[in-house]
């Protein structure tokens, strides 16, 4: 006699609890940002699941579409130390993580103090992250990694909740210096910024052309991101989804027998096990987001594009033939089942 499935156990009334509580501060948080960002729904809802799921995130379009608003108008929301770094090609690490400065004592004499860089905050706005030199993009890698910040021979912890919002911009490369793949690999999500629809050009002049310009209230504190942070990580996921995410993450993985030929045709790299861990926070986001206290396959297949698109590194005839990751990341979800086989 075949043995029968075990039920699936009752979410219970805390979870549930838990899980409302979630939906009112993420619809809280996209209400506020929303009284001055116009449209672009899945893009606010995206930013706000990796900021509660302890990430940071990748913004990428041509200028003028909202990207440093976006940043702007989220810290707005928050009662959080808020800081913009502009990237240029002559900003050095030093100016983003700080440094040693002397200054006078009170009686008298002098001494070496750590000045912090504008790095020492929690929501750090990177604005075209792209046009530093990678000497100075190096400087972000270990505060983005480890959530600290190394000068001389002190070390020195971030403050939590700690995030940041990268921007760049796809089109105008001339005097830009890319992005490494181990820096992109730090990024949860790669999000990509597109034009507005017609009907929300008219809330955007509405908004920024008359004399009642649209203010931004705090609703939330890092305590409370922090807890919902926790709540994000108490989400359940069974064994079945996570050998999917597993799965799909090798399906981007050239030679690897779940690739599909799309894949080891196109890519030189494929995604690394952070892109498991990327499908797995923000599938707990979505779950909570449905009401549900447990992570689909469903789920893993939505957040898919955002989490891996930046995580393939494509080899030189793919780039010749401006193969588009977006396009490779859909082939390997198509080859992937939910089942085992």
């Amino acid at each position: 006699m075949s043995e029968q499935p075990k039920a699936r156990p009752a979410v219970s009334a805390d979870a549930a609890a838990q899980a409302t509580r979630f939906r009112e501060v993420f619809d809280r948080l996209k209400r506020e940002v929303h009284k001055v960002f116009v449209g672009h729904d899945e893009l606010v809802e995206n930013v706000l699941s990796v900021l509660l799921s302890d990430g940071h995130v990748l913004l990428e379009g041509v200028p003028g579409l909202g990207k440093t608003l976006l940043a702007r108008t989220l810290a707005s929301s928050l009662q959080l130390d808020f800081s913009r770094i502009q990237f240029t090609p002559d900003l050095m690490p030093a100016d983003v993580v700080g440094t040693m400065v002397l200054r006078e004592k009170e009686g008298g004499g002098h001494e070496l103090a750590f000045e912090p860089g504008p790095v020492v905050a929690n929501f750090i706005l990177a604005d075209e992250i792209n046009r530093a030199t990678p000497k100075t993009q190096s400087a972000m890698l270990e505060a983005m990694q480890e959530r600290q910040i190394s000068v001389a021979r002190r070390t020195m912890p971030l403050p939590e909740p700690f995030i940041v919002m990268a921007t760049q911009n796809p089109i105008e490369q001339e005097g830009t210096y890319p992005l490494p793949e181990a820096q992109l690999d730090r990024f949860l999500v790669k999000l990509l910024v597109d034009y507005p629809e017609e009907r929300d050009y008219h809330d955007i002049l509405l908004r920024t052309t008359g004399t009642d310009l649209p203010t931004v209230e705090p609703v939330s504190t890092g305590d409370e991101i922090i807890s919902m942070r926790r709540i994000v990580r108490s989400v359940e996921v069974t064994e079945q989804v996570r050998a999917y995410a597993i799965r799909l993450v090798m399906a981007t993985q050239p030679g690897s027998p779940h690739a599909p030929a799309a894949i080891s045709r196109a890519v030189a790299l494929g995604s690394s096990p952070r892109g498991a861990q990327g499908l797995m926070l923000m599938g707990k986001v979505r779950a909570l987001m449905g009401g549900r206290f447990a992570v689909s396959c469903e789920d893993v297949r939505a957040v898919a594009l955002p989490v891996l698109r930046h995580r393939l590194l494509l080899n030189f005839e793919a780039q010749a033939d401006r193969v588009h990751p977006d396009d490779l990341v859909r082939a390997a979800v198509s080859s992937v089942s939910e089942l085992s086989r």
